[in-house]
């Protein structure tokens, strides 16, 4: 595996910016990894080998998934909206499985492993380099029943909905009355109220060139909503 500071710079050049989040990410997928026994993640040997499920929608998400190489579509990053500062990592090959916590502590102790740095955000950046790992996490080993419909590979299941004929794969149908539906039409979905638009440039495709279409480049694009 690449050094810390080489992680953390690739990390937070795709990211967009340097963070004490990133800092967080990329110290606990390093600790996953060696957890786990993989010393190059993102290699074609090792990247099949294992999933990683991540508690949080920030920046020490991305700097997880970067880190590992897991992407959603390759179905190797989970995402579990918990609210957590946490990752777990999953082998699949041996079962092993280890949930890796950010310790609210770690916030409270950045002033003792940066004193000389008074502005909050420097300082956390500094002190999660710094901080030992049993500073910084809570550690605990863990059992993930894993689905086989969660594994990565070709789709293993596909069911036509059967109000509106979308096809759901991997098992995400809900069974209602002894019927399948998708879940915008069993209405419990994230979005309400759906319509089908139709716009001007709708026959748009990448040959006509990155402007739009040939025709009706005229037409104001947004009327149609």
């Amino acid at each position: 595996m690449q050094s810390f500071e080489t992680l953390l710079s690739k990390s937070a050049k795709a990211h967009g910016h340097l963070c004490p989040g990133q800092v967080v990410g990329v110290r606990m997928a390093i600790l996953g990894c060696r957890l786990l026994g993989l010393d190059n993640p993102t290699s074609i040997a090792q990247i099949k080998k294992f999933l990683v499920y991540v508690e949080m929608d920030r920046c020490t998400a991305d700097a997880v998934a970067h880190v590992t190489g897991v992407k959603l579509g390759r179905r190797s990053l989970k995402f579990m909206d918990y609210g957590i500062m946490a990752a777990t990592f999953v082998h699949l090959e041996t079962g092993m499985a280890f949930r890796i916590l950010s310790t609210e502590e770690s916030r409270d102790l950045s002033c003792v492993y940066a004193p000389e740095e008074s502005e909050k955000r420097i300082q956390q950046l500094l002190a999660y380099k710094r901080m030992p790992d049993n500073v910084l996490f809570r550690v605990q080993k863990v059992h993930v029943e894993v689905n086989a419909l969660d594994l990565p590979g070709p789709t293993k299941q596909k069911v036509a909905c059967s109000r509106c004929g979308q096809v759901v794969r991997d098992g995400r149908e809900v069974i209602h009355d002894g019927k399948p539906l998708c879940r915008p039409c069993s209405d419990n979905c994230y979005f309400s109220a759906p319509q089908e638009i139709l716009w001007p440039d709708m026959d748009w495709t990448p040959v006509n060139g990155a402007n739009g279409t040939t025709r009706d480049k005229g037409k104001n694009k947004s009327s149609a909503y």
